[in-house]
């Protein structure tokens, strides 16, 4: 066998013995489900140190998947770089163009806003700063040259403040406290942690998927294990994750998605410096200062159906949301494929996109015929929207097909849907 190759030959009762002995998984936990699914496709291979790289005892991939599902820590602070690359051109024209930016989840349009300021973590290169002391006490701060936007939490206080525009905007979190605490809804965040970015790739290691160790590393310096993940199947625009996971502690500590076509990394990021002491209580302490304009921000709910388990639906990876959210505005959802292969494919009821050369799209269609390729094929014709991992097809009758997989990709599966 190749180094680092998958090794599939695990039988049914060695994999039950694994999973049963993995019931006991914090809340910070990967899904319980993605170690067993792991457990009859993962390599077996240990890691290895390279020239320069620390020299940690053998782990295999099963193992270190289980570290981080076992993985625990509660009370860390620490500064992470966070460098995105989608391959989106700059918004600001047409924000222009249209009368400004987004306003807030609740109209108010304050630019402390969480659910608006925090996309700006989707292009370009950040600086955060990352605080906890338990699930009820957390700081993520957005360091932008002299001004800060910060999102504390403090029991059920949730505060967010824009120092540059001297605005604060406040929720209070009504899960928190309750008996059931832990198990409802949240809100879903903006991953911006390596350890919120990992949790949602390993969601979807299943059959499809190679997941190997990679040789050792330095994070923020830590001795780590590297972790790889890739597609088995082709046709995605994923080329390889990686997760640098300390030997220590279990946390992952940088994540790097690389994209089929080469170049720079989709998303990179990591800790630069982190401590597991607990930080000053005075951390996530927050008054407003005098003169801030401060808007009430409705009750955290949760957004769908409830998990009593906590952990994500099976099949719900590769989809851009659940069938009964999407239900209520898109008609008809469907996933084709499976895996990393998966197609999201569903009915808008509407007639296509606005196009800027027919006249009636105004500045927003001229705007969207830039970024699409028009195609055609037995489905009729449409246009397909690219970034470098994200790709989507709408049709001129209002189909809609988008997945993390290529163009030919998903004229592939509109023409088979005909």
């Amino acid at each position: 066998m190749a180094p680092y190759e998958s090794d599939d030959s695990m039988t049914g009762d060695e994999a039950d013995d694994m999973r049963a002995g993995r019931r006991k998984a914090a809340r910070y936990v990967v899904p319980v489900a993605v170690v067993g699914v792991a457990a009859a496709t993962i390599g077996l291979v240990p890691a290895f140190a390279g020239s320069g790289d620390p020299d940690l005892p053998e782990v295999s991939a099963q193992q270190l998947i289980e570290k981080i599902a076992a993985s625990d820590v509660q009370r860390l602070s620490g500064t992470v770089k966070i460098s995105t690359d989608l391959g989106l051109p700059s918004l600001g024209g047409l924000e222009s163009s249209l009368g400004g930016g987004m306003g807030g989840r609740d109209g108010s349009g304050s630019s402390a806003d969480p659910s608006s300021k925090l996309l700006e973590l989707a292009s370009g290169t950040h600086t955060l700063r990352v605080a906890a002391d338990g699930e009820d006490k957390q700081k993520l701060s957005l360091l932008d040259k002299a001004a800060e936007y910060s999102v504390i939490r403090n029991g059920d206080e949730v505060w967010a403040y824009d120092s540059a525009s001297n605005e604060a905007h406040h929720m209070r979190d009504g899960s928190s406290g309750s008996a059931d605490k832990g198990t409802k809804d949240r809100p879903e965040d903006v991953p911006a942690t390596p350890k919120a970015l990992a949790d949602e790739a390993l969601k979807a290691v299943d059959s499809t998927t190679s997941v190997t160790v990679d040789g050792t590393a330095q994070v923020a310096g830590r001795d780590a294990y590297k972790l790889l993940i890739k597609p088995k199947q082709s046709g995605s625009t994923v080329g390889a994750i990686s997760i640098a996971v300390d030997a220590k502690t279990g946390l992952p500590l940088k994540f790097t998605l690389t994209p089929a076509s080469g170049g720079a990394a989709v998303v990179d990021a990591g800790f630069t410096e982190v401590d597991f002491a607990k930080p000053a209580a005075s951390t996530f302490d927050f008054s407003p200062p005098k003169g801030t304009k401060v808007t009430e921000g409705d009750e955290l709910k949760s957004e769908g159906p409830a998990r009593k388990d906590g952990n994500a639906h099976k099949g719900d990876k590769a989809r851009p949301g659940r069938g009964e959210d999407l239900g209520k505005e898109f008609q008809g959802l469907d996933v084709i494929g499976e895996g990393w292969g998966s197609i999201a494919q569903f009915d808008t009821g509407g007639e296509g996109i606005p196009s800027g050369g027919s006249g009636g799209g105004g500045d927003a269609g001229r705007f969207l015929d830039s970024l699409g390729d028009h195609v055609s094929g037995k489905f009729g014709s449409g246009t397909v929207f690219s970034t470098r991992l994200v790709n989507a097809l709408i049709t001129d009758d209002g189909k809609v097909y988008a997945g993390a997989v290529t163009k030919d990709a998903l004229v592939k599966a509109a023409n088979a849907a005909k």
